[in-house]
């Protein structure tokens, strides 16, 4: 009886030791954008069904409120807050007020462990999550803007300048609105304070600042938001200057990337509860 090495023998102890090895080794971390693209299209997908309510909802809300103030403001510099405030009202009612509703249900429910089980980055859930809910809002913000122009005689020619205003406003509300829920104990506080920031951006957005008091200004000041509408209503202007716009636009972005990093530590905190 012949005895053969066992390193020989392609079943061999050495083979499977290699192999096992081989198996060992884990496949290179999920990229950010794909990952966001792909939470993105999976929150598009499921708020599918409940997206002409909620559009219609956040519409009319804001074109009530243009009704509304017609009969207090009658034009001008007033009147160009008014309509970019409330265009910028639609933004807020989905990203800040529902956002923060969708993540404190699901940190309540265990949710979270969902997330926690996918091949994604922290920050891809809360970009893809808040770039589904801010999507919601373009034909509304649109519609309201132009129903404003219209009713207050504003000119229609930079209503594309939403397209800029829309994302960024939208993903320092997303940012905030998605903190709040994933920092909120209960889901019931979440929707209090979700509530509580759409109605800071519908007096202080909506409002025109001149006849705000000086400490309601500073927290104007404050709201994310802000910036957004700033940026919009200076485009009603016969000859904007772009330079502003810009500038404000700029700001809308660099609050909306501190939120949404605010939000990504709000959700690695309580994923690991």
């Amino acid at each position: 009886m012949s005895v053969v090495p066992a390193e020989v023998l392609p079943g061999g102890a050495l083979d499977v030791e290699e192999r096992s090895a081989e198996a060992a080794e884990l496949g290179p971390r999920a990229r950010l954008w794909p990952s966001t693209a792909a939470v993105y299209r999976a929150q598009l997908s499921r708020a599918r069904v409940a997206r002409i309510p909620l559009l219609f909802v956040a519409t009319f809300q804001s074109i009530g409120i243009l009704i509304m103030m017609r009969g207090v403001v009658d034009g001008g510099s007033q009147a160009e807050s008014v309509v970019a405030g409330s265009a910028v009202l639609v933004v807020a009612f989905v990203a800040l007020n529902l956002l923060a509703q969708y993540f404190g249900q699901l940190r309540a429910t265990g949710g979270l462990d969902h997330y926690a089980t996918l091949p994604v980055p922290p920050a891809a859930v809360v970009l893809g999550a808040a770039g589904a809910y801010a999507s919601f809002t373009v034909p509304g913000t649109f519609v309201t803007a132009a129903f404003g122009c219209v009713l207050f005689g504003l000119p229609l020619a930079n209503l594309w300048v939403l397209l800029a205003v829309v994302p960024l406003a939208g993903a320092a509300l997303s940012g905030l609105g998605a903190a709040l829920g994933l920092l909120a104990p209960r889901p019931e506080l979440a929707t209090v304070l979700g509530q509580l920031g759409m109605s800071a951006a519908l007096l202080l957005g909506v409002l025109p600042p001149e006849r705000m008091p000086e400490f309601v200004r500073f927290a104007r000041d404050l709201l994310p938001s802000t910036y957004g509408v700033e940026a919009y209503a200076r485009t009603f202007s016969a000859r904007p200057d772009w330079a502003v716009v810009a500038a404000d636009l700029a700001v809308c972005a660099g609050v909306g990337a501190i939120s949404l990093a605010v939000a990504t530590w709000a959700y690695r905190r309580a994923a690991v509860r």
